[in-house]
């Protein structure tokens, strides 16, 4: 009983919504790229280039809205190079996701090497938005009622995609377009249009996960920063089966695993931080043991389309 004390739950919750944040936007992209048909690992390296992109803008102007502004510019810039290399020309997408990841990697550490090696400037915590009553919630109120706007934002997100998904005709095109390209393209509709749509969507989402990861999360930049969360994200998408609300539930649990070093921590529980760190992955593993046969993909993931084909 004296493990779970106000402070460890506080804290338990409060890492939970910070980590849980960039896997939700990531599992969401993630999931709009699959539903059209698209696999994109290079999620990692958009998280990346964002989180750069979003730190150095937010660095330089003060302002944590432009640097979202450019974790987004950034990740969308790296989805148009997939764009164009899997859906435009049909490259294999498995390789052309791990070359993205990998150059995203040493671009980014490279420069950040350049600017930043000697000083690693810091950023303030940006401003919260507090929502009045739930904020004075005992112990959690804080935790989940007074977070930064973006926070907020990317739980509204999710009821979003479910409505696109279920009531548009864009939602429609999404599903076709992963189940049966030649079908969409039969009734008028330009397929690689509308996968190419998905995949700078997923970059936008991922941008902002990464510019969250440095600018909220941490408030600075280093190199390799996202430490797998974007192959996580593919993961939750994956096993979300196309719901929005899975990825959410995905999301919160992954993030609990990755705030339980923080939480001990502040509870006096001496647990060695590897052990702790490796909960997440070893998380995953279990849940594709367990969820992972009942996983449904759309038939034409990973297959490149070409206009008239059949």
């Amino acid at each position: 009983m004296g493990l779970f004390t106000e402070a460890f739950v506080a804290s338990l919750v409060l890492g939970a919504v910070v980590a849980g944040v960039p896997l939700l936007l990531a599992g969401l992209g993630e999931q709009l790229s699959e539903k059209a048909g698209v696999l994109n690992i290079g999620l990692e390296g958009m998280m990346l280039i964002g989180a750069y992109a979003g730190f150095v803008l937010a660095y330089e102007t003060g302002s944590a809205a432009s640097g979202f502004l450019a974790g987004a510019a950034g990740g969308m810039a790296v989805a148009a190079l997939m764009a164009v290399l899997c859906v435009r020309l049909g490259l294999n997408q498995i390789v052309i996701g791990i070359a993205l990841t990998l150059g995203a990697e040493g671009i980014t550490a490279l420069l950040h090497n350049v600017r930043f090696a000697t000083t690693y400037p810091r950023l303030d915590a940006p401003e919260t938005l507090a929502i009045p009553v739930l904020s004075r919630i005992p112990v959690v109120g804080p935790a989940l009622f007074d977070r930064p706007a973006v926070v907020y934002l990317t739980v509204l997100l999710v009821g979003i995609m479910i409505y696109v998904y279920r009531c548009t005709y864009l939602g429609i095109a999404l599903q076709a377009a992963g189940d049966r390209p030649a079908a969409l393209d039969a009734a008028g509709v330009d397929v690689v249009g509308t996968r190419t749509v998905a995949v700078l969507c997923t970059g936008l989402f991922a941008g902002l996960a990464g510019a969250f990861m440095s600018i909220v999360a941490s408030g600075v930049f280093v190199p390799f920063m996202t430490h797998g969360n974007g192959f996580i994200g593919i993961v939750l998408a994956m096993l979300a089966r196309g719901r929005p609300l899975r990825v959410l539930g995905g999301a919160l649990l992954f993030g609990v695993c990755l705030s339980l070093t923080t939480a001990l921590q502040v509870a006096g529980v001496d647990v060695p931080t590897d052990v702790i760190q490796m909960l997440p992955f070893a998380t995953v593993m279990l849940v594709l043991v367990v969820a992972g046969r009942r996983a449904s993909l759309p038939p034409a993931l990973g297959s490149s389309y070409e206009r008239g084909a059949r």
